[in-house]
Protein backbone atom coordinates (compact mmCIF):
# COMPACT_ATOMS: atom_id res chain seq x y z
CA UNK A 1 0.00 0.00 0.00
CA UNK A 2 3.08 2.49 0.65
CA UNK A 3 4.40 1.37 -2.66
CA UNK A 4 1.22 1.98 -4.50
CA UNK A 5 0.95 5.75 -2.41
CA UNK A 6 4.59 7.19 -3.37
CA UNK A 7 3.26 6.02 -7.19
CA UNK A 8 0.42 8.32 -6.70
CA UNK A 9 2.71 10.94 -5.36
CA UNK A 10 5.14 10.34 -7.62
CA UNK A 11 2.89 11.17 -10.42
CA UNK A 12 1.02 14.35 -8.83
CA UNK A 13 4.90 15.68 -8.34
CA UNK A 14 6.01 15.12 -11.99
CA UNK A 15 8.45 12.61 -10.51
CA UNK A 16 8.90 10.52 -13.89
CA UNK A 17 12.09 8.79 -13.06
CA UNK A 18 10.54 8.00 -9.60
CA UNK A 19 7.39 7.02 -10.75
CA UNK A 20 8.77 4.39 -13.75
CA UNK A 21 10.98 2.65 -10.83
CA UNK A 22 8.01 2.34 -8.55
CA UNK A 23 5.84 0.59 -11.42
CA UNK A 24 8.81 -1.27 -11.96
CA UNK A 25 9.09 -2.46 -8.34
CA UNK A 26 5.80 -3.05 -8.17
CA UNK A 27 5.23 -5.51 -10.85
CA UNK A 28 8.45 -7.45 -9.63
CA UNK A 29 6.16 -7.67 -5.96
CA UNK A 30 3.48 -9.55 -8.37
CA UNK A 31 1.08 -6.51 -8.97
CA UNK A 32 -1.14 -6.46 -11.34
CA UNK A 33 -0.37 -4.57 -14.64
CA UNK A 34 -3.77 -3.21 -14.95
CA UNK A 35 -4.90 -2.84 -11.06
CA UNK A 36 -1.87 -0.25 -10.93
CA UNK A 37 -3.13 1.70 -14.30
CA UNK A 38 -6.96 1.84 -13.10
CA UNK A 39 -6.09 1.80 -9.73
CA UNK A 40 -3.47 4.10 -8.18
CA UNK A 41 -2.40 5.84 -11.97
CA UNK A 42 -5.66 7.09 -13.78
CA UNK A 43 -6.36 7.95 -9.92
CA UNK A 44 -3.26 9.90 -9.82
CA UNK A 45 -4.20 12.05 -13.53
CA UNK A 46 -7.75 12.86 -12.26
CA UNK A 47 -6.25 13.91 -9.57
CA UNK A 48 -3.46 16.30 -11.28
CA UNK A 49 -6.76 17.71 -13.47
CA UNK A 50 -9.03 18.40 -10.15
CA UNK A 51 -5.43 20.46 -8.97
CA UNK A 52 -5.20 22.16 -12.26
CA UNK A 53 -8.94 23.32 -12.25
CA UNK A 54 -8.69 24.45 -8.44
CA UNK A 55 -5.30 26.60 -10.15
CA UNK A 56 -2.84 24.87 -7.51
CA UNK A 57 -1.66 23.26 -10.66
CA UNK A 58 -0.57 25.30 -13.90
CA UNK A 59 0.62 24.16 -16.97
CA UNK A 60 4.20 23.38 -16.33
CA UNK A 61 2.60 20.85 -13.51
CA UNK A 62 0.42 19.18 -16.00
CA UNK A 63 3.04 18.64 -18.34
CA UNK A 64 5.70 17.01 -15.16
CA UNK A 65 3.14 14.69 -14.02
CA UNK A 66 1.53 13.71 -18.03
CA UNK A 67 5.64 12.63 -18.56
CA UNK A 68 5.28 10.96 -14.95
CA UNK A 69 2.39 9.18 -16.11
CA UNK A 70 3.88 8.39 -19.81
CA UNK A 71 7.01 7.19 -17.88
CA UNK A 72 5.07 5.12 -15.35
CA UNK A 73 3.44 3.28 -18.50
CA UNK A 74 6.06 2.18 -20.52
CA UNK A 75 6.92 -0.80 -18.41
CA UNK A 76 3.38 -1.77 -18.53
CA UNK A 77 2.33 -1.72 -22.36
CA UNK A 78 4.20 -4.55 -22.89
CA UNK A 79 2.43 -6.63 -20.09
CA UNK A 80 -1.11 -4.73 -20.94
CA UNK A 81 -0.89 -5.56 -24.66
CA UNK A 82 -0.24 -9.10 -24.02
CA UNK A 83 -3.54 -9.72 -21.74
CA UNK A 84 -5.05 -8.39 -24.43
CA UNK A 85 -6.00 -5.55 -22.03
CA UNK A 86 -8.44 -2.89 -24.39
CA UNK A 87 -7.88 1.17 -24.05
CA UNK A 88 -10.40 2.96 -22.63
CA UNK A 89 -11.04 4.67 -26.66
CA UNK A 90 -8.80 5.55 -29.52
CA UNK A 91 -8.34 9.17 -29.87
CA UNK A 92 -7.27 10.98 -32.81
CA UNK A 93 -5.34 14.59 -32.17
CA UNK A 94 -3.87 17.37 -34.03
CA UNK A 95 -3.71 20.87 -34.76
CA UNK A 96 -5.44 21.91 -38.00
CA UNK A 97 -4.42 23.32 -41.16
CA UNK A 98 -2.26 26.47 -40.59
CA UNK A 99 -1.32 25.91 -37.05
CA UNK A 100 2.46 25.07 -36.34
CA UNK A 101 1.35 26.02 -32.72
CA UNK A 102 1.58 22.35 -30.96
CA UNK A 103 2.00 22.87 -26.58
CA UNK A 104 -1.82 22.56 -25.97
CA UNK A 105 -2.24 19.74 -28.14
CA UNK A 106 0.55 17.82 -26.74
CA UNK A 107 -0.56 18.36 -23.44
CA UNK A 108 -4.05 17.03 -24.02
CA UNK A 109 -2.31 13.85 -25.73
CA UNK A 110 -0.33 13.25 -22.91
CA UNK A 111 -3.69 13.85 -20.57
CA UNK A 112 -5.46 11.93 -22.84
CA UNK A 113 -3.15 8.69 -22.92
CA UNK A 114 -2.59 8.81 -18.63
CA UNK A 115 -6.37 8.69 -18.62
CA UNK A 116 -5.97 5.43 -20.36
CA UNK A 117 -6.80 6.59 -23.93
CA UNK A 118 -4.45 5.42 -27.01
CA UNK A 119 -3.56 8.70 -29.02
CA UNK A 120 -2.72 9.24 -32.50
CA UNK A 121 -0.98 12.15 -32.70
CA UNK A 122 -0.92 13.88 -36.12
CA UNK A 123 1.18 16.66 -35.21
CA UNK A 124 0.66 20.38 -36.60
CA UNK A 125 -0.79 22.37 -39.59
CA UNK A 126 -2.99 19.08 -40.37
CA UNK A 127 -4.95 18.89 -43.42
CA UNK A 128 -8.67 17.81 -43.08
CA UNK A 129 -8.08 14.94 -45.58
CA UNK A 130 -5.43 13.86 -43.32
CA UNK A 131 -7.97 13.63 -40.02
CA UNK A 132 -10.31 11.63 -43.03
CA UNK A 133 -7.44 9.18 -43.41
CA UNK A 134 -7.03 8.60 -39.72
CA UNK A 135 -10.46 8.41 -38.97
CA UNK A 136 -10.47 5.61 -41.92
CA UNK A 137 -7.38 3.79 -40.97
CA UNK A 138 -7.47 3.55 -37.13
CA UNK A 139 -11.04 4.05 -36.40
CA UNK A 140 -10.99 6.47 -33.30
CA UNK A 141 -14.04 7.08 -31.56
CA UNK A 142 -12.99 10.88 -30.93
CA UNK A 143 -11.13 13.24 -32.66
CA UNK A 144 -9.65 16.32 -30.89
CA UNK A 145 -9.04 19.31 -33.34
CA UNK A 146 -6.77 22.32 -31.55
CA UNK A 147 -5.90 25.64 -32.61
CA UNK A 148 -4.21 28.90 -31.07
CA UNK A 149 -4.74 31.54 -33.50
CA UNK A 150 -8.11 33.33 -34.58
CA UNK A 151 -6.89 33.24 -38.14
CA UNK A 152 -7.09 29.04 -38.26
CA UNK A 153 -10.33 28.53 -36.53
CA UNK A 154 -11.98 27.99 -39.41
CA UNK A 155 -9.83 25.48 -40.84
CA UNK A 156 -11.82 23.45 -37.49
CA UNK A 157 -15.03 24.26 -39.89
CA UNK A 158 -13.50 23.01 -42.90
CA UNK A 159 -12.07 19.73 -41.18
CA UNK A 160 -15.82 18.91 -39.83
CA UNK A 161 -17.12 19.49 -43.08
CA UNK A 162 -14.39 17.61 -44.66
CA UNK A 163 -15.37 14.20 -42.38
CA UNK A 164 -18.76 14.82 -42.79
CA UNK A 165 -18.52 15.10 -46.51
CA UNK A 166 -16.20 11.57 -46.22
CA UNK A 167 -19.54 10.10 -44.88
CA UNK A 168 -17.61 9.65 -41.16
CA UNK A 169 -19.23 12.33 -39.12
CA UNK A 170 -21.58 9.76 -37.00
CA UNK A 171 -18.32 7.30 -36.33
CA UNK A 172 -16.75 10.21 -34.33
CA UNK A 173 -17.07 12.81 -31.40
CA UNK A 174 -15.28 15.93 -32.64
CA UNK A 175 -14.00 17.63 -29.46
CA UNK A 176 -12.27 21.24 -30.20
CA UNK A 177 -10.15 23.55 -27.82
CA UNK A 178 -7.49 26.36 -28.58
CA UNK A 179 -7.22 29.71 -27.02
CA UNK A 180 -9.60 31.57 -29.22
CA UNK A 181 -12.81 29.33 -29.31
CA UNK A 182 -15.46 29.25 -27.26
CA UNK A 183 -18.38 26.49 -26.52
CA UNK A 184 -20.90 28.89 -28.77
CA UNK A 185 -18.24 28.59 -32.08
CA UNK A 186 -17.90 24.65 -31.15
CA UNK A 187 -22.16 24.70 -31.56
CA UNK A 188 -21.82 26.75 -34.72
CA UNK A 189 -19.22 24.58 -36.21
CA UNK A 190 -20.92 21.38 -35.60
CA UNK A 191 -18.29 20.00 -32.85
CA UNK A 192 -19.60 17.84 -30.32
CA UNK A 193 -18.11 19.67 -27.14
CA UNK A 194 -15.36 22.33 -26.28
CA UNK A 195 -12.65 21.76 -23.93
CA UNK A 196 -10.86 24.88 -22.45
CA UNK A 197 -8.42 23.49 -20.76
CA UNK A 198 -6.56 19.73 -21.46
CA UNK A 199 -8.66 18.39 -18.10
CA UNK A 200 -11.55 19.63 -20.10
CA UNK A 201 -10.89 17.55 -22.82
CA UNK A 202 -9.81 14.45 -21.04
CA UNK A 203 -13.52 14.86 -19.29
CA UNK A 204 -15.22 15.18 -21.91
CA UNK A 205 -13.34 12.24 -23.93
CA UNK A 206 -14.23 9.99 -20.83
CA UNK A 207 -17.71 10.85 -21.21
CA UNK A 208 -18.06 10.25 -24.74
CA UNK A 209 -17.08 6.62 -24.05
CA UNK A 210 -19.40 6.11 -21.45
CA UNK A 211 -16.77 6.51 -18.43
CA UNK A 212 -17.24 8.23 -15.35
CA UNK A 213 -15.80 11.11 -14.36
Amino acid sequence: MALLQRLFDAIVDGKAQLAQSLVEEELGAGAEPLALVSETMIPAMDEVGKLFQEEEFFVPELLLSARAMKAAMAPLRPLLAAKGAKPAGVVVVGAVKGDLHDIGKNLVASMLEGAGFEVIDLGADVAPEAFVDAIRERHPQIVCLSALLTVTMEAMRSTIAAIKTAGLRRDVKILVGGAPLSERYATEIGADGYGATASDAVTLARRHVGLSN
